[in-house]
């Protein structure tokens, strides 16, 4: 067993899907990932006797990558690792260690195999964990989403691995702030606004400081916030003049900060998120970005919860395929009972039609690798 370490404070919320399994001090698993927690007295008894297993990321092997199935590459599984490996390495980037770069592109390219096999099951992460994640959480989002909607926009293969390296570096100047600016409820300062807009620049220097000396990964982080009316920071570029790498990190961004909760604002459902997306079409991005965006999504992405016609309670697993689908394993029975046993339905049939999103403020529990069928 590898070695457990205590959960820290903040670490773990209500109504926030466990991240990692939870093991005791003698390595028993008390809680499984996906596992929800309800109420305070959980919460702290977690605190006081939970563990959990930072693991080292695996990199698949060039010669292996593309040999295998979604089967075996569990997204769910290696989340942990992913939120562990980021956290090192932008903390490695922040003191100025030059190995950085190498744990920067060794998770950069896990993510981008894990996008490239499991793609469902990779963006079901990101609807699964939306209520209230952390900063970390989201800077995985984005570099998922920027895999996927990079790819359907037909960038070139080769300019890949460098957008998602920047999706995972352009906020790490925002990283000791971001958590304390996403709960506060009051209009933001004039200092908290100044962190905010000069985070490209920071981060750039934090990277070169390390020894990278990539001029196209900083171009996209020093545009990702500009947009093309003009309107953005730090160089109000607008148009051509701005990467469209930059445009896809900026809408991956985007389309997160829609769907998940602040103290400010509550997120909005996924029918109200790609409606702006598609406005966005007008003016603020390039139109295939946006068009790129919706493709990957569907009418209902995976990892949303849907109410079927005949009242049971599912979460989607799959989009459509040849006008069958979106897929959906039901967790609830039309009494709200838990099934014990996988049970796919095809909404494309009338009596498994979906009748509306459900919209929890509380995730229900459920085993993420079991829905969607990974081995245990």
């Amino acid at each position: 067993m590898s070695h457990l370490v205590r959960i820290a404070p903040g670490a773990l919320t209500i109504g926030h899907p466990l991240p990692w399994d939870v093991y005791d001090a003698d390595g028993n698993v008390l809680l499984c990932q996906g596992y929800v927690i309800q109420t305070d007295s959980q919460l702290e008894q977690l605190f006081e006797r939970g563990r959990f297993k930072p693991r080292v990321i695996e990199v698949p092997q060039k010669d292996t990558e593309t040999s295998g199935n979604e089967a075996e590459c569990n997204p769910f599984a290696h989340y942990p690792d992913y939120l562990h490996s980021l956290e090192k390495t932008l903390a490695m980037i922040a003191s100025g260690k030059p190995e950085a770069r190498k744990h920067l592109q060794d998770l950069a390219h896990a993510i981008e195999q894990a996008c490239i096999r499991a793609p469902d099951s990779s963006l079901a992460l990101i609807h699964l964990y939306s209520i209230g994640p952390t900063i970390h959480e989201q800077i995985i989002f984005y570099a998922i989403l920027c895999q996927l909607i990079a790819r359907q926009f037909g960038l070139d293969e080769q300019r890949i691995p460098l957008l998602t390296e920047a999706a995972l570096s352009a906020n790490l100047a925002l990283v000791p702030v971001a958590d304390k600016l996403n709960a506060f409820n009051k209009i933001l300062s004039e200092e908290q606004r100044s962190v905010i807009r000069k985070h490209p620049q920071r981060s750039i220097r934090a990277l070169k400081a390390v020894g990278i000396d990539n001029e196209l990964l900083f171009t996209i982080i020093a545009q990702h916030h500009e947009q093309a009316d003009g309107s953005g920071y730090p160089e109000g570029l607008s148009g051509a003049d701005i990467r469209p790498e930059a445009e896809i990190l900026a809408l991956a961004e985007r389309y997160v900060a829609m769907i998940t909760k602040r103290a400010y604002r509550q997120r909005m459902n996924v029918t109200a998120a790609r409606k702006l997306i598609a406005n966005l079409a007008d003016g603020t991005f390039r139109p295939a970005l946006t068009k790129a965006l919706l493709q990957i999504l569907g009418e209902y992405p995976p990892g949303t919860l849907v109410r079927l016609e005949n009242n049971e309670v599912g979460v989607i697993t799959g989009r459509p395929i040849r006008a069958r689908g979106p897929f959906v394993q039901v967790v609830f029975d039309p009494s709200g009972n838990n099934y014990d046993t996988r049970q796919e339905r095809d909404t494309s049939e009338p009596v498994y039609n979906i009748r509306a999103l459900e919209e929890p403020d509380i995730m229900p529990s459920m085993n993420f690798s079991r829905i969607w069928g990974f081995p245990d």
